[in-house]
């Protein structure tokens, strides 16, 4: 996938419309230091352009693979454009997230807003919490982002007791040496 030149694609596309939208998976989580593999492209978007985004991504061929109110996949026959994923945000969840985003060159000209390491925590636990396969995967990322200097480890806790995981945070900080 050509990730600097899709990212650029869509970026052009919000910014024309005015629609927040911002790194979130792998893209956020290597803004932070975190480097992990990756095949997809994921991005929060608020919720008010997910229409006009699937529409467009129609347009440019990418096929819909699932969508619901908070969530759409897309993924294009062509492998230089790859698969798309977007975690649409309601107005508070956007105003947020967003407001403590800071922006950050993902590739060479193209700026993305990249949430905080809490928030990016937050997505990965309701992430396990929709899909019990993605544990061991998105535990390994919580960690590495609790391992980053300054993160607030209560507000990551207060996450996964909101989910009903709490749990997992406590293996985790077990795995960590913090229980």
């Amino acid at each position: 996938m050509d990730f600097a030149n899709v990212l650029a694609e869509l970026v052009a596309f919000f910014a024309e419309r005015g629609i927040r939208c911002g790194a979130a998976g792998a893209i956020a989580l290597h803004a932070h230091g975190v480097t992990r593999a990756t095949s997809d492209l994921d991005l929060v978007v608020e919720e008010s352009g997910a229409q006009a985004l699937r529409e467009h991504l129609s347009a440019l061929g990418y096929e819909q693979l699932h969508a619901s109110a908070g969530f759409s996949n897309h993924l294009h026959p062509d492998a230089a454009l790859g698969r798309l994923d977007f975690i649409y945000l309601d107005p508070h969840t956007a105003d947020v997230l967003f407001g403590s985003a800071q922006p950050r060159e993902i590739f060479s000209g193209v700026t993305l807003p990249v949430p905080c390491a809490e928030h990016l925590a937050a997505m990965k636990v309701l992430a396990i919490k929709n899909d019990p396969s993605r544990v061991f995967r998105d535990l390994a990322d919580i960690q590495a982002l609790l391992d980053l200097p300054g993160v607030d480890e209560d507000v990551v806790r207060g996450y996964f007791h909101r989910h009903g995981l709490l749990a997992r945070f406590e293996e985790l900080q077990r795995a960590r040496g913090r229980a």
